[in-house]
């Protein structure tokens, strides 16, 4: 999957997740920016779901930003496979 724009999903909500996806150049690989209060403790566990379904959906080349307010892991799957879907188009 090719990401052709930027698109958005989440909010900036306790216990949610906003995931912005902007294209990028082919090859240049995945950049992901993640902002959590709970970086220090969790961050490992929100990049490892983010990059799970980056993998699902063959997402090589991706600029994302993710300002977690203390989602639990199955909405930062969902938000980042909305996104993604988004930003691919569909």
């Amino acid at each position: 999957m090719k990401i052709i724009k930027s698109a958005q999903a989440g909010s900036l909500e306790s216990c949610d997740i906003l995931i912005s996806v902007d294209p990028v150049k082919d090859g240049v690989g995945i950049i992901i920016d993640l902002e959590s209060p709970a970086k220090k403790q969790f961050g490992d566990l929100i990049l490892a779901e983010i990059k799970d379904v980056l993998q699902e959906l063959e997402i090589s080349d991706v600029k994302l930003k993710a300002i977690d307010k203390g989602s639990l892991g199955y909405c930062i799957k969902a938000r980042a496979e909305t996104a993604l879907r988004r930003g691919a188009g569909e």
